[in-house]
C-alpha cells in the first residue's frame, strides 16, 4: 500500500490484534487514533481531508488525492471524495465538497482512505479547465506518479474533449506555473526552450527567442532575502551574458495570467520594435555615407 493512501482500520481488525472496545476509547481520548465514523479508525497523523473524506463514507479522490502527493492542482480548497453507490447518509463536514459517483479504473486496497493516483488523475483532469488540466498532467508525469505508458489507457478513457492536451504535455514542467507560461509563450508564437542550462548562470525555466530568460517564481523558493538575493545575482551573470530576466510570480501566473501575458508580449514586441528601428537607424547611414 502507497504512502499516500493513509490506512483505515476496522474495529474488527483491531480486535483481531488485540485491541478491546476500551482500549479504542482510551486511544481515541487520548489522540493516538481518530475516530471519523463509527466503527472505523484513522492513525494521529492521517490529513484532515483524508479524515473527512473517511467522514463522508469515502475514499480521498481527484485533485485533493493529487495534492497529497504534491501533484500541482489549481485549486486544493475544494475537497473531492469517491463515494460508492449505496454508501449511508455521511456525517456533515464544515466545507466545500465535491462527490464523485462514477467507477473506478484501479481497485484500491481496501483499507486505503484514498483512491489510485490512475484514477486520481483521470478525474482531475475531467474536474479541472483545460490549462489546469495540463499542468496536473504534466506535474504528475515529472514527479512519477503518472507514467508515459499509463496515457493511452488514460485518454481512451477521457472524453474526446480532452485528447487535444495530449501533444502539448511537457513531464519537463517542474511546477503549474511553468506549465501556464508555456501554453502563453505557444500562443504568442514565440521560440522557446525550456529548462535550459546556461553557464554561470545554472539551469533557467525559459530562454524566450535566444534572448530572454522567465523564471516562474513562488513563494516555497524565493521568499527570504537570501533566495532573492541568489536570484538577483543569477540575473546579473545571465544580463552580463547578454540576457535580459522576467520573474512573474506564480500568483499572477495563475490568477492574472492576462497581466503576465501582456508583459511578455510587451517584452517581445518591444525588442522587435528596437531591432527594426536599429536596423532602419543603419540602412539610413549606409545610405548618407554613400552620397
Amino acid at each position: 500500500m502507497l504512502p499516500h493512501t493513509f490506512p483505515s482500520f476496522r474495529r474488527s481488525d483491531l480486535a483481531a490484534a488485540g485491541w478491546t472496545d476500551r482500549s479504542l476509547r482510551k486511544a481515541v481520548v487520548d489522540g493516538r487514533l481518530l475516530r471519523p465514523r463509527s466503527g472505523v479508525y484513522l492513525l494521529r497523523d492521517t490529513p484532515q481531508d483524508a479524515v473527512d473524506a473517511c467522514r463522508l463514507g469515502g475514499r480521498l479522490a481527484c485533485t485533493s488525492a493529487l495534492a497529497q502527493l504534491d501533484v500541482f492542482v489549481l485549486e486544493p480548497g475544494v475537497l473531492h471524495v469517491h463515494v460508492p453507490a449505496n454508501s449511508s447518509r455521511p456525517r456533515p463536514v464544515a466545507r466545500r465538497i465535491r462527490r464523485h459517483w462514477g467507477r473506478l479504473h484501479r481497485t484500491p486496497h481496501p483499507r486505503a482512505t484514498c483512491v489510485e493516483p490512475f484514477d486520481a488523475v483521470v478525474q482531475a483532469v475531467r474536474c479541472q479547465p483545460a490549462r489546469a488540466a495540463l499542468a496536473t498532467l504534466d506535474s504528475a508525469l515529472h514527479l512519477g506518479v503518472l507514467t508515459l505508458d499509463a496515457l493511452d489507457e488514460l485518454f481512451r478513457i477521457l472524453p474526446r474533449r480532452h485528447a487535444v492536451l495530449r501533444k502539448l504535455i511537457d513531464s519537463r514542467a517542474e511546477s503549474g506555473p511553468e506549465t501556464f507560461v508555456r501554453l502563453m509563450l505557444r500562443t504568442l508564437g514565440a521560440t522557446f526552450e525550456v529548462q535550459v542550462k546556461i553557464s554561470g548562470v545554472g539551469r533557467v525555466d525559459f530562454v524566450v527567442d535566444g534572448w530572454l530568460i522567465v523564471e516562474c517564481d513562488s513563494r516555497g523558493f524565493h521568499a527570504t532575502w537570501e533566495e532573492q538575493r541568489r536570484d538577483r545575482r543569477r540575473d546579473q551573470a545571465a544580463a552580463a551574458l547578454g540576457y535580459a530576466t522576467y520573474r512573474p510570480i506564480a500568483e499572477d501566473i495563475m490568477w492574472h495570467p492576462e497581466e503576465v501575458r501582456a508583459a511578455l508580449e510587451g517584452l517581445l514586441r518591444g525588442r522587435a520594435a528596437r531591432g527594426h528601428a536599429a536596423r532602419g537607424h543603419a540602412a539610413r547611414g549606409r545610405a548618407a555615407r554613400a552620397r
